[in-house]
């Protein structure tokens, strides 16, 4: 996540520029990063009582599919969803899914994600991507979303 979050980022040197040297904005940015990145595509449960949902029925015991990425880019929730927006309010995004089955790792990864992104941009200033943001190579068809690699100079 450290990774793709620096590479969308690096991708958008304007709203970088935003928030660069706005440490106080860091927890915003990191929940925005998580929402718009959404690492982890989907999961599945089971129900556990028999459900109504949009007119299906799901049944006690049937196994379900959630796409969190798609969740997080629901325009019922979010405004220009497919947009990555520094600023947003990100509440109620799944990136580290809900409840019960709620990332453990959660608090760990938003406060890695807290330091080591400001502390990234400060000591590298210059830091910039070296190939188009089209041309780096990310792990899409992967269960975890990600860059391969994150080419950069300064």
């Amino acid at each position: 996540m450290l990774a793709l979050g620096a590479f969308a980022l690096l991708a958008d040197p304007a709203q970088l520029a935003e928030v660069r040297d706005k440490e106080e904005d860091a927890p915003a940015v990191v929940e925005e990063l998580l929402r718009y990145l959404t690492i982890i595509q989907h999961v599945v449960r089971v129900a556990l009582v028999d459900i109504e949902l949009h007119g299906c029925l799901i049944k006690a015991g049937e196994s379900v599919t959630v796409a969190l990425s798609a969740a997080n880019r629901d325009a019922d929730h979010f405004a220009a969803p497919d947009a990555l927006g520094l600023t947003r309010s990100t509440a109620g995004h799944l990136a580290f899914g809900h409840g019960l089955h709620q990332c453990l790792g959660q608090r760990l990864a938003r406060a890695e994600m807290r330091i080591a992104l400001p502390a990234l941009f400060r000591r590298f200033p210059a830091l910039r991507l070296a190939v188009a943001p089209e041309e780096a190579p990310l792990r899409s068809a992967m269960t975890v979303y990600g860059v391969h690699e994150l080419p950069v100079t300064w």
